[in-house]
C-alpha cells in the first residue's frame, strides 16, 4: 500500500511516515503545492491525507484537483477546523473521511485501511483494452499481446487518458488539464502535446491515434 500526504507541518509530517512505516505502509510526504504535483504526476497512491490549512493553495482546492487527477482514489482530510457544515460539504464534494486535530495514529491506520479495502472491491476493472493493447492500471504497463511497451509516466497518463475516453475526442487544453495539469493558453506551449501524441504514434503506430483540426485527439 502507498499513501501520499500532504501536510506542510514537518515534524507531523515525519512522524506520520516513521509511524506508518511500522505498520507496514509506505509513505512519501509533500509539503506544498508544487511538489505534491510533481508526486502526482508521476506516483500511484491508495490513499491521499490531506491537510487542509495549506500554503500556497486552500486544502479543499488541492482536495478538488486531486479528484479530478485521481477519481476513485480515497482522500482522507486532516482538519482543526470544527465547523459542522464546512466538513459535511467537504465529503458530499470531494473527501471521502476526515479526523479533528490532534487525532490518534491507530485510528488513521485503521482507516487508511478501511478505505483501501472499499477502493479495492469498487476497481471493477484494473485493465483497458483498446486495440491489441492492454493497459494495465496496477502495474502502470502497456502490453501489446504479451510484449511490454515501454513509456515514460506521461506517455502511459496520456495513453490511458485517451483510452478512458475513447470515441470521444479530446482536446489538448483539456489534455493539458488533466495530463499536465497546467494550461496558460500559450499555443506555442501547446505543442507539447503534438510531441507527446507524436511518441505515442512512434511507440503504437500511427494509425491508433486520430487529430481532428489539428488540436482535437481521439483514439480510432
Amino acid at each position: 500500500m502507498k499513501v501520499l500526504i500532504i501536510e506542510d507541518n514537518e515534524i507531523l509530517s515525519r512522524n506520520l511516515v516513521r509511524y506508518l512505516s511500522l505498520k507496514d505502509i509506505q509513505s512519501e510526504v509533500s509539503f506544498d503545492w508544487v511538489e505534491w504535483l510533481h508526486k502526482a504526476s508521476i506516483n500511484f497512491y491508495d490513499v491521499v491525507i490531506l491537510d487542509i490549512n495549506l500554503p500556497q493553495m486552500d486544502g479543499m482546492e488541492v482536495c478538488k484537483n486531486i479528484r479530478e487527477k485521481w477519481k476513485d482514489v480515497p482522500i482522507i482530510m486532516l482538519t482543526s477546523r470544527s465547523a459542522k457544515s464546512d466538513i459535511i460539504e467537504w465529503l458530499n464534494l470531494w473527501a471521502d473521511d476526515y479526523l479533528s486535530k490532534p487525532f490518534d495514529y491507530d485510528e488513521l491506520v485503521a482507516r487508511i485501511k478501511t478505505l483501501s479495502r472499499r477502493n479495492l472491491k469498487n476497481k471493477s476493472n484494473t485493465k483497458i483494452v483498446v486495440w491489441d493493447f492492454v493497459i494495465d492500471l496496477e502495474e502502470i504497463q502497456v502490453y501489446k499481446w504479451d510484449e511490454k511497451i515501454s513509456l515514460s509516466n506521461l506517455e502511459f497518463n496520456l495513453f490511458k487518458y485517451l483510452a478512458q475516453n475513447k470515441w470521444r475526442v479530446v482536446s489538448r487544453q483539456e489534455l493539458y488539464e488533466h495530463v499536465w495539469w497546467e494550461f496558460d493558453g500559450d499555443l506555442m506551449f501547446s505543442k507539447t502535446v503534438d510531441v507527446y501524441i507524436w511518441y505515442l504514434r512512434k511507440k503504437l503506430g500511427k494509425d491508433i491515434l486520430e487529430t481532428k483540426k489539428g488540436f482535437w485527439y481521439i483514439i480510432n
